[in-house]
C-alpha cells in the first residue's frame, strides 16, 4: 500500500500511538487513496473529512485490537 504508514500497534511501536501518528498514518492513506498530496481548494472539505475518519477508525481498531491475549491499548 504505502510503505510510510508504519505499523501502530505493539510489538512494532513499544508505545501506544500517539494521536499524532494516528492522524499521519491517515493523512498518508487518503494521500495515496485520493493520488493528492495536497487536494486543490475544491476538494480540501471531502479530503479533511476522510483524513478524520480514516484516524477515527484507525484509533478504534487499536482500542479493540487483542495481542497475543491482551489489548493493544488500554483504557485510561
Amino acid at each position: 500500500m504505502c510503505r510510510s504508514i508504519k505499523t501502530l500497534r505493539p510489538p512494532a511501536l513499544p508505545e501506544e500511538a500517539t494521536e499524532e501518528e494516528i492522524r499521519a498514518a491517515a493523512l498518508q492513506y487518503v494521500r495515496k487513496v485520493s493520488g493528492f498530496r495536497a487536494p486543490a481548494a475544491h476538494n480540501r472539505e471531502a479530503f479533511d473529512r476522510a483524513v478524520d475518519a480514516v484516524a477515527e477508525a484507525t484509533a478504534e481498531l487499536l482500542e479493540n485490537l487483542e495481542i497475543r491475549g491482551r489489548t493493544a491499548r488500554t483504557s485510561a
